[in-house]
């Protein structure tokens, strides 16, 4: 029997959303690079090539629901270190892992800060870029989270969301759409041995999250200008960029 999904009805509490992925964090990545045959690396390496840092500008990149920290660390890799990042996640669990993996890098490393990205402790103004991978859909609040990841961001600077979509072209978009919702979560729940279901979580949480141009509207909500989007992979993921006014707050 087919599984009908009610984005109505989608619980992204920090009381669901926190205890799942903690649960899963030691299988994270694993289960990541499995489920998306790798693809998930490339995603991260065109986000750092096309969304590059001012090399002129010394304020740090943000990094939020940073996760185990692929993004944050690819960041760091790109400019050998030479610009602060900071990275934030409200799991602890995940934070400890990318904080292992960071030891293993060189030079200044990211600073790793429990944080929920609808209340970031940080003074307006202070990054140059803030980004977000595979993160924001699980923020409760999305509204609240990107109106912080715009106050944050230095005026002149960008904010990059990387997330999952669906596809828009048939065939594929039957053929993805039907693995999404019944192949992955089974695959998932295999790889972690998790009994709170989170990867029957992940296809609900990418069907109620707006992508495209609803996507980029959201950004030109809050006041971002020159907002682009680029779909990846036959739009199962996609990139959304926009660039604080140097007027703006």
């Amino acid at each position: 029997m087919q599984t009908t999904y009610d984005p109505r009805n989608l619980d992204k509490s920090g009381e669901r959303v926190r205890p799942m992925f903690a649960a899963i964090a030691p299988k994270y990545d694993r289960m990541n690079h499995v489920l998306s045959l790798n693809v998930d690396r490339y995603w991260r390496w065109w986000t750092v090539r096309k969304i590059a840092p001012n090399p002129r500008s010394k304020s740090p990149i943000l990094d939020v629901c940073t996760g185990t920290g692929d993004l944050a660390l690819a960041y760091h890799r790109a400019t050998g270190g030479r610009i602060p990042i900071v990275a934030t996640d409200f799991c602890s669990e995940m934070l400890e892992i990318a904080r292992d993996k960071s030891r293993l890098s060189e030079g200044q490393i990211p600073e790793f800060r429990e944080a929920d990205t609808t209340r970031l402790p940080f003074a307006s103004g202070r990054f140059q870029l803030v980004t977000v991978a595979f993160g924001l859909r699980n923020v409760a609040d999305t509204d609240e989270g990107l109106r912080e990841m715009v106050r944050v961001c230095e005026p002149g600077g960008r904010v990059a969301i990387l997330e999952f979509s669906m596809p828009e072209r048939q065939p594929f978009k039957g053929v993805y759409s039907w693995y999404f919702r019944n192949v992955l979560p089974r695959i998932g729940q295999w790889l972690a041995r998790n009994d709170q279901a989170a990867y029957s979580y992940l296809p609900e949480s990418v069907g109620q999250f707006p992508y495209g141009q609803r996507m980029a509207d959201r950004l030109i909500s809050h006041g971002l200008i020159d907002v682009n989007f680029y779909p990846l992979t036959f739009g199962v993921a996609t990139l959304y960029v926009g660039t604080k006014p140097n007027n703006g707050n």
